[in-house]
Formats: structure tokens, sequence, C-alpha cells
């Protein structure tokens, strides 16, 4: 799914911008990629993406045979310092191993990042998705049941501006299809406290979130029990995930209350 590149306002460089455009371009899906490719993805001019692509290559960034371009792994360095200027990943992951070993299911950490969820910490058990969930790994936050816990507290005109540029897509057989839809299960999430999506990421997913606040009580992250639909019913995600998971989020809520201030400015906000 492309992503529209979003125009900088007034005071920013548009050349950074679109530097990072070029950046986040590449994908799981999109590993490698033309010239033509990246200026057709990130909506620039073939001069333009040449350029930002070269100066990549020459930052170490990006690397190329001549015809194909991709990412290098010093573009971890970008994230890592994210990571690393955070104090919500290490205080949660203790967390997550617990309760790992107790439900014997995949746990994970994300946040919210534009339109999509971003993982921040995770402890898996068996691979349940056709893709490999990793540290940065990001889905459309519509579709996941931490998107929709992060969504559901967003203030209301940020969400009526989310809901108004949404455009749900069937990625599953479930996946809900319409705004309005969505609306109303993201109320239904905000009065219940939690959020249980039943293969509406992937076929065979089902997935049980709830919120992890900060400070201030501003919900900051998400965490979630994801399991097979084939072993857990939703009856029994309601009745056995639901306690240790909505438990484990008070404890590392708990934790953030004390934590000092992150560098960044504010995840245990």
């Amino acid at each position: 799914m492309t992503e529209p590149m979003n125009e900088p306002g007034v005071g920013s460089v548009q050349s950074l911008a679109r530097g990072l455009a070029v950046i986040r371009a590449f994908n799981e899906s999109r590993p490698e990629m033309t010239l033509s490719e990246v200026a057709r993805v990130t909506d620039l001019s073939r001069a333009a993406a040449r350029r930002f692509l070269h100066t990549l290559v020459q930052l170490g960034y990006v690397w190329t045979d001549g015809r194909v371009f991709a990412l290098t792994p010093r573009v971890l360095e970008l994230g890592f310092s994210y990571l690393s200027s955070v104090s919500l990943p290490e205080i949660a992951q203790p967390h997550l191993e617990k309760l790992v070993a107790q439900v014997h299911e995949s746990v994970s950490v994300s946040v919210l990042d534009g339109d999509d969820i971003v993982y921040v910490a995770r402890v898996p058990t068996s691979r349940i998705m056709t893709v490999s969930i990793n540290i940065g790994t990001r889905f459309p936050a519509y579709a996941t049941s931490m998107g929709r816990v992060l969504l559901a507290h967003l203030p209301e005109a940020e969400l009526e501006d989310y809901l108004h540029r949404v455009q749900p897509e069937p990625l599953a057989p479930h996946t809900l299809k319409t705004r309005d839809a969505l609306r109303g299960e993201l109320d239904r999430v905000r009065a219940q406290g939690w959020c249980l999506v039943d293969q509406e990421l992937e076929a065979g997913l089902r997935s049980l979130a709830a919120p992890i606040r900060g400070r201030s009580e501003q919900v900051v992250a998400a965490m979630n029990v994801s399991s097979h639909a084939s072993r857990t019913s939703g009856e029994h995600a309601r009745r056995v995930l639901l306690p240790p998971l909505l438990e484990t989020a008070a404890r590392i809520e708990a934790d953030l209350q004390v934590a000092p201030d992150a560098r960044s400015g504010g995840i245990p906000r």
C-alpha cells in the first residue's frame, strides 16, 4: 500500500521531508527499487528522486548497483536513536516476558505514528503471520487491535481528521470496510477499555489489546496478545487472556509513573 507523502508546512524543510519519504518508500514488499519505482512511490520527478537517492548513497543509507537501490543496515541508526532515547521499551520488556510465560502467546507493544502502528517491543512465541514482525514493523492502525486502542484515545479533533482521510482496505475477509463501522468500533473500544480484532489484519490472526497510559493518564502506547484463531476462540481470549493482559498493562503504567523522564520528551507523559 503506497503511503502519501505529506507536504511540509510553513517553516519546514521540504528537501528533508522528501528525503525521508524516499527512505520510507522501501519496505518488506519493496526491499529494492529502480529509480523509476522510487519516483512513482514518492510522487517525485525522476530528477528529484535521483538527487535524493544519490545523496543517501553518499551518506551510506542506501546501496545501489547502478540499476536498483536498497536500504543499508546503517538506516537502523535512525530507529535506534529513537528506541535508545525512550524508556518505554526497556520498561515494558520484562513485563512482556512474564506475560508470555503465563499465556504462551506472542506479546507486543506499539505506538501510533501517523496512520500506522509501529512495534517498539515484542516477545514472540511461534510465528502466526505470513509476515515476520520485528521492532519497527508497521501496520495500518485501523486493522489492528493496538491501532484501534490508540485511535480510540486520540483527541476528538485528531480522530475526526483521521477518519476523514483513512480509506480502509480489505486486508482480510473480516476487515471493517467503512469509516462508519470503524468509528462505531472505536467508540466501543473507548468505552470498554480494550479491543479484540478477529482476523481483520490477516486470516487466522486473533489479537487482544489494551492501552498503556503515561503520567498524565494519556494513552501513550498499546500492548497486545496475539494468537492463532484455530487455538484461541474469542470467548477464550476474553475470559483467559484479557485479565492478565490488563494486569500487565497496569504494571507497566505503574513503572512508567516512577521512571525518569524520557529524553525524547515524552513517552512516559
